[in-house]
């Protein structure tokens, strides 16, 4: 027990690095592989302790440091005893939270219309939709919106044309089986725009060369400066957020708006996956979504995006369920998966009939503006003139709302009116100084795992992940399984994140932003000249100047669940029983019929019904 935490210890002194190196062996990991980093770290960091020792001659440093091992554990209970009454009041805080969603989530839901929903729209859990779904539901009853991790189910990397470069579309959990990448008409136009792509990144690649080569790295900027007055100008100036490669403006526009994106096996990457695997697919995303009947004539597939510039912490305002990279990619893929009449008719003969008027129209919500941009449009606008129109203007309103709702805590709510209020929040999202674009998932606290009928009627301020889910239309609950062993953990890291980050900026955040340094291009941050890489969130991002604008709470997960089942799942998975056991999160079951609440505790159910 003494060597395993003095190991620990000698990690956790250099905790940027060794984070780095197990982050290495997750990876390795997951791919059936191996790493062996962390381990080379610690024989380092060992024989580094062992020779300042060896250089110490002093015989009584041996013994001293021998005697603190052996009285660790009364250490240790001595550390917790004088922490005891820290965790009462922490405890305290997070049950008054609790209480508050416990009175709402048990207040009977007003009943749902029966007629088929105009628009249903599918958001990531993310709590930034929950403020965006809220206004768009005020919108109408015909709307619906749901929510659901913002991968959508798509086990996929992304392969942008023309690039051997490859990035993960789904949580840090798992990896990708499936490669999405974009195909033209036809191959010959493929072919074409593949070379016009590659052309365009060896240029951009012998320009980079030439900047950084030793002969002109101190003549450039004298020669050429002035040249790059207009570029400056130009990306100073507010900017549209754009999810297309730089290097996809060498393919004309006609070409590029036919273009599709096309999921492949990644030993087979000329050739669309066959249909019946990809029926198989869809089958396994939709009743994942438990959506596989009811379809609305419009169906909006959300993901979502964050728009910052000079940022190195952008990836951390990106969709979590993609392993920090903006959704559309995702949002596309499935949009066109579900459109296309082949795998319609692939579905209906294993029992989910697609009417043949519902349009599936990818999305992408940039939480920095709270405007959304929608993609791939042409089939939806042309079947549904008028609905489409409507609902692009619901989305702007529901826009204005959102916006409006978050203007104060950006100091942005003397703003005259909804037009300088847009303009301002792209200034922000342009600004090279900008040291907060957003707030991120500031003040998370809850994760509610129900039919989104139990939580409509509340404003939950942005502070609750949402995950649609129905035990009802669960049988054998493989899907509430899949949503504890994933969403409920990813969600969970964050949550730690933003936690740790607020408690200890100086041991688990990564200190002052305007002093970072970015190292080796994506591997971290140093703050300032320091040797270890910086971990968690930067102190901007968490305090506005006066005030921290996050309240370190545990993650509370409210699951509209039989306990029964709850119960099952834990004991078949030893991530959910650390996390629950050990008070990592707090975990409670609710039935607003019968306004029951019950929370798991030290293996059991303790009442938790409502005081009034």
């Amino acid at each position: 027990h003494a060597l395993e935490a003095y190991f620990t210890a000698l990690l956790l002194s250099i905790n940027g690095w060794a984070s780095w190196c197990a982050y290495q062996r997750w990876q390795a990991r997951l791919n059936q592989g191996s790493d062996d980093h962390i381990v080379e770290l610690l024989a380092i960091r060992l024989a580094w302790e062992w020779l300042l020792l060896d250089a110490v001659d002093d015989a009584g440093i041996t013994g001293d440091w021998r005697a603190r091992w052996e009285v660790l554990a009364a250490s240790e209970q001595a550390m917790y005893a004088a922490q005891s009454h820290d965790w009462l009041w922490q405890h305290a805080l997070e049950i008054a939270h609790q209480q508050t969603l416990i009175e709402g989530l048990t207040t009977p839901p007003r009943r749902p219309r029966d007629a088929r929903p105009a628009v249903q729209a599918i958001f990531c859990i993310d709590v930034r939709s929950e403020v965006f779904r809220r206004a768009l539901e005020a919108s109408g009853d015909d709307l619906q919106t749901r929510g659901f991790a913002g991968f959508f189910g798509l086990p996929i990397a992304y392969a942008p044309l023309g690039t051997a470069m490859q990035r993960a579309q789904l949580p840090g959990l798992l990896a990708p089986t499936l490669t999405v990448s974009e195909r033209a008409a036809t191959t010959a136009e493929t072919e074409c725009c593949t070379r016009q792509v590659q052309a365009r990144l060896q240029w951009r690649q012998r320009w980079r060369e030439f900047r950084a080569s030793a002969s002109s790295a101190f003549t450039f900027v004298e020669a050429l400066g002035l040249t790059y007055a207009a570029a400056l100008l130009r990306r100073s100036l507010p900017q549209p957020r754009t999810a297309m490669p730089a290097a996809f403006a060498a393919i004309p526009p006609p070409q590029r708006s036919g273009m599709r994106l096309v999921l492949h096996d990644p030993a087979t990457p000329r050739d669309e996956l066959a249909i019946d695997c990809r029926c198989e697919l869809a089958v396994e995303i939709l009743a994942a979504m438990q959506l596989t009947q009811d379809f609305a004539r419009l169906i909006l597939l959300v993901g979502h995006g964050s728009q910052s510039a000079n940022n190195p912490h952008a990836a951390g305002l990106d969709c979590g369920a993609c392993g920090g990279q903006s959704g559309e990619i995702n949002a596309r893929a499935l949009a066109s998966l579900l459109n296309d009449t082949a795998l319609r008719a692939g579905l209906r003969d294993r029992g989910i009939h697609i009417p043949v008027d519902t349009v599936f129209i990818a999305a992408l919500h940039n939480t920095s503006t709270d405007e959304v941009e929608l993609h791939d449009v042409d089939h939806a606008r042309a079947q549904h003139r008028d609905e489409f129109a409507r609902l692009t203007l619901r989305l702007a309103r529901a826009g204005m709302q959102a916006r409006a709702e978050r203007a104060g805590a950006l100091g942005l709510g003397e703003s005259p009116n909804e037009a300088a209020l847009l303009k301002a929040l792209k200034r922000r999202a342009s600004d090279w100084a900008q040291l907060r674009p957003e707030w991120g998932l500031v003040d998370n606290a809850a994760f509610i795992i129900a039919p989104r009928s139990l939580s409509k009627h509340l404003n939950l301020g942005g502070r609750a992940f949402l995950q649609d889910y129905d035990w009802r239309q669960d049988d054998g609950f493989a899907t509430l399984e899949a949503i504890l062993t994933g969403p409920m953990i990813v969600t969970n890291w964050i949550n730690l994140q933003y936690y740790a980050s607020t408690l200890d900026n100086d041991r688990y955040g990564s200190g002052n932003k305007v002093l970072h340094n970015v190292v080796g291009g994506r591997i971290g941050v140093f703050e300032g000249n320091s040797g270890d890489l910086r971990i968690g969130l930067p102190r901007q991002s968490l305090h506005d100047g006066e005030n921290w604008r996050h309240t370190p709470l545990r993650l509370s997960v409210f699951v509209a669940a039989p306990p029964d089942a709850i119960d099952s799942l834990i004991a078949k998975h030893v991530s959910l029983r650390y996390l629950v056991e050990h008070g990592w999160l707090h975990l409670l079951c609710f039935d607003a019929n019968d306004r029951s609440v019950q929370q798991r505790v030290a293996g059991r159910w303790l009442d938790r019904r409502p005081q009034s």
